[in-house]
């Protein structure tokens, strides 16, 4: 018989498993919009700092994508805390 510990929690409802899907998206964006941004610093090639200096653009784009998912991700959390707390 499994111990309490071992035993698998409750399964996520719909609105948590969208905020970890939100968190995950809002973090990958803005690590690749980070690599994209610091890669041409770190390159050692100069072809490809210069590729990577070209897709500046897409790097500020990934970054602030993912910013805007980590902030509706922290209104999300608030609003459920700020409704738990109500009940």
């Amino acid at each position: 018989m499994p111990s309490p510990a071992n035993r698998p929690s409750s399964p996520a409802s719909p609105a948590e498993k969208a905020d970890k899907e939100l968190l995950f998206k809002g973090v990958t964006c803005a690590l690749i919009g980070l690599v994209v941004l610091i890669g041409p610093y770190v390159a050692r090639s100069p072809s490809v700092q210069d590729i990577m200096a070209q897709s500046a653009l897409a790097g500020w784009f990934a970054l602030v994508l993912g910013g805007g998912f980590l902030v509706r991700y922290a209104m999300r959390r608030a609003a459920a805390t700020k409704a738990r707390d109500r009940s």
